[in-house]
């Protein structure tokens, strides 16, 4: 009998919106390969570019926030493991799926570590260095918490293993490492792909709904753009993203060679018709999707130290990495300019890839995990008396909370 999971999403998957959204469909297809029967539920509303996971045979259920429908749902349900995507989620279901089904799994895919972005964004518009006074914010009460109440949580980075561990003392046990989970880019797709001589202009993308990346955009837009146009006056940048508003818009300039492109329908199509792959990226967390998908197609790229951080291990940038506009303007001219370099830098994209984030065996070893913490589920959660204490609590507030409200609704 297959095994029963259920995905509780902070929003429906959008692949072709966000690195969220390819995030969870490689969740969603990790688990279906193990042959599990997937249920896909969010209290969100579903956009446009939402995928329709019906298609890949996943049944998708629409729930309601503080009502006791969601009580019965996951009780007729019964699931053996429930994927909360975002800490959010754990919050407002995990007191409900821990008291209707206590013996079910309990699991969260940080996306990133969103305590981490914000102190870094916070940190940014203070303009002071970001140290443990910006990472030990409410947001990170909220999020660890739900880290210690839940049985696993996946995180994609390393440097943000390393920083629950070593900045909030959370047990290795609770943490899993699970990066992008990536096909290989075999020889025959990289010999297709358009040359050095054949893409021209520099492209830059990301969801403009995620503020690191409207910031990096009006980042490119000040400091950097201009100081790229002046050494190569026919250049353009193609700007591409969801979610672009009328502010995003109102930064096209054609004159500039600043142009808003909006949404991509096809990524790779965009990114293998530029040269260069600008992520200009001052604030953040996770692993960056641009920088995946410029990799995958072949196309260089110039990022900073935290747009960078856990791409590479020990392996070389398939470009360079600059924190100064002027260092940045002038590498992103030179990997523009230089054939042999691009060449170069190329190549270190593919070995990234595919040595960084193949998935096979990244599947293996959550499959491994997942098998036993279920059997050793009851010792687990007794040498866990932290995660013990605070869903106590969390179910003593945050329930009649919601309780409180769904009265309040009736």
């Amino acid at each position: 009998m297959a095994k029963k999971l259920l995905i509780i999403g902070f929003v429906w998957p959008e692949p072709k919106s966000s690195a969220a959204g390819s995030r969870m469909m490689q969740l969603i297809r990790f688990f279906q390969e193990y042959n599990y029967q997937i249920t896909f539920s969010s209290p969100c509303a579903k956009s446009d570019n939402a995928f329709n996971l019906s298609t890949i045979g996943i049944d998708q259920i629409s729930i309601e926030l503080n009502n006791i429908s969601f009580d019965v749902f996951i009780k007729e349900l019964n699931p053996d493991i429930v994927l909360f995507d975002r800490f959010m989620m754990e919050e407002q279901f995990g007191w409900r799926v821990a008291e209707h089904c206590p013996n079910t799994l309990r699991i969260i895919d940080t996306e990133d570590l969103h305590c981490l972005r914000k102190g870094r964004e916070q940190a940014f518009k203070d303009d002071k260095a970001f140290d443990r006074s910006y990472l030990f914010n409410d947001t990170a009460k909220r999020e660890i918490a739900s880290i210690y109440r839940s049985d696993l949580s996946l995180i994609i980075s390393e440097a943000e293993i390393d920083i629950l561990k070593n900045k909030f003392k959370i047990d290795d046990a609770l943490l899993h490492y699970l990066p992008f989970l990536l096909d290989d880019v075999p020889e025959g797709i990289i010999e297709n792909l358009p040359d050095f001589e054949a893409r021209q202009h520099f492209i830059t993308i990301g969801n403009f709904l995620h503020n690191p990346n409207y910031n990096a955009v009006l980042y490119l837009k000040d400091a950097i753009w201009p100081l790229i146009k002046k050494q190569l006056p026919k250049a353009e940048l193609h700007i591409y993203g969801a979610y672009a508003s009328q502010k995003v818009n109102q930064l096209h300039n054609k004159k500039e060679g600043f142009l808003i492109k909006g949404f991509a329908e096809h990524v790779s199509d965009a990114m293998q018709q530029a040269k260069v792959c600008l992520a200009p990226i001052r604030f953040g967390a996770g692993l960056k999707g641009k920088l995946v998908d410029a990799m995958q197609n072949g196309t260089p790229c110039i990022t900073t130290t935290v747009g960078a951080e856990g791409m590479l291990g020990s392996l070389e940038m398939n470009g360079f990495i600059e924190d100064t506009p002027e260092n940045f303007a002038n590498k992103a001219v030179t990997l523009y300019t230089d054939k042999s370099l691009w060449k170069e830098k190329q190549q270190n994209g593919f070995q990234i890839v595919n040595k960084r984030f193949n998935k096979e065996a990244f599947q293996k070893e959550l499959s491994n995990k997942i098998e036993q913490i279920t059997e050793e589920l009851s010792n687990k959660r007794l040498n866990n008396f932290i995660g013990q204490m605070l869903q106590h609590h969390h179910m003593q507030s945050t329930k009649f909370m919601s309780k409180w409200i769904e009265e309040k609704n009736k």
